[in-house]
């Protein structure tokens, strides 16, 4: 690839974002361009892997083709309004702030700038993310192909329309934090039953990772699935009836709601 890529923001998701990319070798490090308030950051990854690490963000707009702007929603229309006299016409912006709308973006650097906008999650910081891709009309096929070339150097992608971006939030952007919560309680469980905390948590985990792994790879319903593990007056229908009893399925669906409740409100403030 011969595109520049520019990152501004390392954080846990910029970094993540970038050593994909390393890793990946679509693009070598000196082919990247990195600004970040704590400049040690881009020191080091100078010094192991020849990255850029420049001083401003606006230095990094000037340099790159491809800009990931990976900075907190609350502080990304003032990062936008100081790069946007250095973005060339035909420069990529790629926003990755949950509730900020291309048309916020866009009010910063122009309407005519080409912007996509991205909802990845945490699972990105061991390059097994699931991100929405969403591109405004300037933005042509072959140059979100190449985003999403990077960014599949992370996990999964998927091309949305913006208004179910919200939706996106709900089943995967913040859905991690409701899975870490069911990891932690089917150990609690085990725990109970007398398995070390240790075994209890690989256990747990490991049995969600397979189980969305099979879920994927079958293609076969969920339901199905479960189905195949309910033997009978076995145990496993005395657990589901238990989780049905406690309104285990209603209670999820109130939770990817209320996300998707806060995230359309952070997006209209």
């Amino acid at each position: 690839m011969e595109q520049r890529i520019g990152l501004i923001g390392l954080g846990n998701m910029g970094n993540a974002i970038l050593q994909g990319i390393l890793g990946s070798n679509v693009v070598p490090g000196t082919q990247i361009y990195v600004y970040d308030t704590h400049p040690e950051k881009g020191e080091d990854l100078n010094k192991s892997d020849g990255v850029n690490n420049l001083a401003s963000a606006r230095d990094v707009a000037r340099e790159s083709d491809i800009v990931f702007v990976a900075v907190k929603p609350n502080v990304i229309v003032d990062v936008l309004n100081d790069i946007q006299k250095e973005l060339k016409k035909n420069t990529i912006v790629v926003s990755i702030a949950a509730g900020v709308t291309i048309k916020t973006i866009a009010k910063s650097i122009g309407y005519e700038q080409k912007i996509i906008r991205v909802m990845p999650n945490t699972p990105a910081l061991v390059n097994a993310a699931m991100c929405s891709i969403t591109p405004n009309t300037e933005v042509t096929d072959e140059e979100l192909k190449i985003v999403q070339e990077l960014l599949n150097c992370i996990g999964e992608t998927e091309v949305v329309p913006e208004y179910l971006i919200d939706a996106v939030i709900g089943a995967s952007g913040s859905s991690p934090a409701f899975v870490f919560m069911f990891i932690e309680a089917l150990a609690d469980g085990a725990v109970k039953g007398g398995l070390s905390r240790k075994q209890a948590y690989k256990f747990a985990a490991q049995a969600v990772m397979g189980s969305a792994k099979l879920l994927l790879e079958t293609g076969k319903h969920p339901g199905e699935l479960k189905d195949m593990v309910c033997s009978p007056a076995g145990t496993t229908i005395e657990g589901v009836h238990a989780l049905e009893e406690k309104g285990f399925r209603a209670a999820i669906i109130d939770a990817v709601e209320a996300t998707i409740k806060k995230s359309k409100s952070m997006a209209e403030n």
